[in-house]
């Protein structure tokens, strides 16, 4: 998947789970990637955060390390 759609996507998924109630939101999001996203695609989202993780939302870039 193009770098720009997965960030897209991830994203959106971070800004979901900001409304969510509780405080744990970074936990909220890397449960989600792990149940729904492709191993393949959460191991771009980790490579792409280790490169800097341009365009990632910090809840986002949290979650990403917390599945690696």
């Amino acid at each position: 998947m193009s770098p720009e759609k997965m960030v897209h996507m991830a994203n959106q998924i971070a800004t979901f789970f900001k409304t969510q109630p509780g405080g744990n939101q970074v936990e909220k999001v890397a449960n989600h990637l792990t149940d729904f996203w492709d191993p393949r695609m959460r191991q771009q989202l980790r490579d792409y955060v280790d490169q800097g993780g341009e365009g990632l939302d910090d809840i986002a870039i949290g979650a990403a390390r917390m599945i690696a």
